[in-house]
C-alpha cells in the first residue's frame, strides 16, 4: 500500500477546500439547514459543475469523472470540515453505486448521467445500520420478512401501458400497475426532498421471501413525506410513508444479489463517513487551539496551562489514529481488501465525539451556545452514531463476522 497522495487527489481537495471556504461558511450552512429543502442548491450545482462531485466515483461513460471511492473518501472529508449541508452522501455514495451494480443499461444510461451532474438528488430509503450490514447481519427482517412491518412489494400484471414508463425513470413501458409499495421508513437521509427513492422492499411473502430495490420518483402518487427534526440539522431527515406507490424494479427481478450489493454499499459508506468524520474533528481541534492560544486566564493563555496541553495533545493522538484507519478504509474498499469500513468509522466517530467535547468545554460558557460552532460538530458525531452506529455495535459485528470471540476445540 502506497500510503502517499497522488497529484489528482491533493487537487481535488485544495480545489473543493477553497470552493467550501468561499461559499460555506459559518453563517451559510445554518441558513442552507434552515431551508425546506435543507441543503443550497447553488453550493450543490458549484459542487457538481465545477469539481463534479456527485459524479467523481462514476465511470466516465455515463459522465462521471471516473476516479475511485478513494476520491471521493477524500472529498468528504473536506465536505465534514465546514459540515456542509449537501445531499452528496444519499446521491452519490448510497444510491450511485447500488445503480451501477444492479441497475439494468436503460436505468444506468438514464439515471447516472443526471446523478452525476447534480441535476437529479436520490437517497437511500432502508434502516442505515441494520440494511448496509454495519451493525448486524442484514438477512432482510429489516425490510418486513414476510410480516408486518417494513414495506412490502407486490407485483401487478397486466399489458403494458403505452402512456408512461416504469417509474417515471425513462425505462422501456411498464406493466400495468408493474409494482406496488407499501409501507414506511422513518429516518431517510434527504427523504423529503430527494429527486429519486431507492427503496427496499420486502417481496414474495413468508414462504419465497427475498429483498429487492425499487425506483420511486419524488413526485409519485401515493408518496407522502415528512421532513423530521433532526439533531444535526445540517444533515436532514425525512419519513417516508408510501400507500399503494407504483415503483419500478431495480435491475432483474431473479439473479441479483440485493443483500450482498448492500453490504458491500455500507462497507464503501462506512470508510466515506469516517473520512467525513476525521475532516469535523480536524476542524474543531484547530479552533480550538486557536481559541486556547488567544483566551487569558490570571493573566496567562490558558493554552500555556499543563492540563490544558494534555486534553488537547490526546485529542490529537487519537484523531492521527482515527486519520489513519479512515485512509486505510477508503483504500481497502476500492482494492478489494478485507471490509474494515465499520470499524474505521467507530474509531472516527469517538475521535469526532472527543474532539467536539474537548472543544466545548475549553471554550468555556460559550461552547455550549447556538449561536457557537463546537454544539454543530457534536451533534454530527452524536447523530451519525445514531443513524450508523453505534460505536460499540460497529465494532461487536465487526468482531462477530470475524469470529474474534468464537471458541475453537485445538487437539491436543
Amino acid at each position: 500500500m502506497d500510503a502517499r497522495f497522488t497529484a489528482e487527489q491533493d487537487e481535488i481537495r485544495l480545489a473543493l477546500r477553497e470552493l467550501l471556504r468561499r461559499r460555506c461558511g459559518p453563517g451559510e450552512s445554518r441558513n442552507a439547514a434552515d431551508t425546506p429543502a435543507g441543503y443550497d442548491p447553488e453550493l450543490w450545482t458549484a459542487l457538481a459543475q465545477q469539481l463534479g462531485l456527485p459524479g467523481l466515483a462514476l465511470p466516465e461513460r455515463y459522465g462521471g469523472v471516473g476516479c475511485s471511492v478513494t476520491e471521493l473518501a477524500l472529498a468528504c472529508e473536506e465536505t465534514g470540515r465546514v459540515l456542509a449541508a449537501t445531499p452528496l452522501l444519499g446521491t452519490a455514495v448510497l444510491v450511485a453505486p447500488l445503480v451501477l451494480a444492479l441497475g439494468t443499461d436503460a436505468q444506468r444510461a438514464d439515471l447516472l448521467p443526471r446523478i452525476a451532474s447534480g441535476s437529479l438528488t436520490a437517497t437511500l430509503a432502508v434502516p442505515p445500520g441494520t440494511a448496509l450490514a454495519l451493525t448486524d447481519d442484514n438477512r432482510g427482517d429489516w425490510a418486513g420478512g414476510g410480516r408486518a412491518g417494513g414495506v412490502q412489494a407486490r407485483p401487478v400484471s397486466g399489458p403494458p401501458r403505452e402512456d408512461a414508463t416504469s417509474g417515471g425513470t425513462g425505462a422501456a413501458p411498464a406493466p400495468r400497475g408493474g409494482w406496488r409499495l407499501y409501507g414506511q421508513v422513518d429516518q431517510v437521509l434527504d427523504g423529503h426532498s430527494a429527486g429519486l427513492l431507492l427503496v427496499a422492499a420486502h417481496a414474495g411473502g413468508f414462504a419465497r421471501s427475498r429483498t429487492l430495490l425499487f425506483l420511486v420518483p419524488g413526485d409519485a402518487p401515493g408518496l407522502v413525506r415528512t421532513r423530521l427534526t433532526a439533531l444535526d440539522a445540517t444533515r436532514p431527515q425525512g419519513r417516508v410513508q408510501l400507500r399503494d406507490v407504483e415503483a419500478e424494479l431495480l435491475g432483474a427481478e431473479d439473479g441479483a444479489d440485493v443483500l450482498g450489493a448492500l453490504a458491500r454499499t455500507g462497507d464503501t459508506a462506512a470508510a466515506v463517513l469516517a473520512c467525513e468524520a476525521v475532516g469535523a474533528a480536524d476542524r474543531v481541534l484547530e479552533t480550538t487551539v486557536e481559541y486556547v492560544g488567544q483566551r487569558e486566564q490570571f493573566g496567562r493563555m490558558i493554552g500555556s496551562f499543563q492540563a490544558v496541553k494534555h486534553r488537547l495533545a490526546d485529542v490529537y493522538v487519537q484523531l492521527q489514529a482515527a486519520r489513519s484507519a479512515a485512509y486505510f478504509a477508503a483504500w481497502a474498499a476500492v482494492h478489494d481488501e478485507q471490509r474494515v469500513g465499520g470499524l474505521a468509522l467507530a474509531q472516527a466517530l469517538e475521535a469526532l465525539r472527543t474532539a467536539a467535547a474537548e472543544g466545548i468545554q475549553l471554550h468555556g460558557g460559550i461552547g455550549f451556545t447556538w449561536e457557537h460552532e463546537a454544539q454543530r460538530y457534536f451533534k454530527r458525531a452524536a447523530a451519525d452514531e445514531l443513524l450508523f452506529g453505534p460505536a460499540h455495535r460497529l465494532r461487536a459485528h465487526a468482531a462477530d463476522a470475524a469470529q474474534l470471540f468464537v471458541r475453537t476445540e485445538v487437539a491436543v
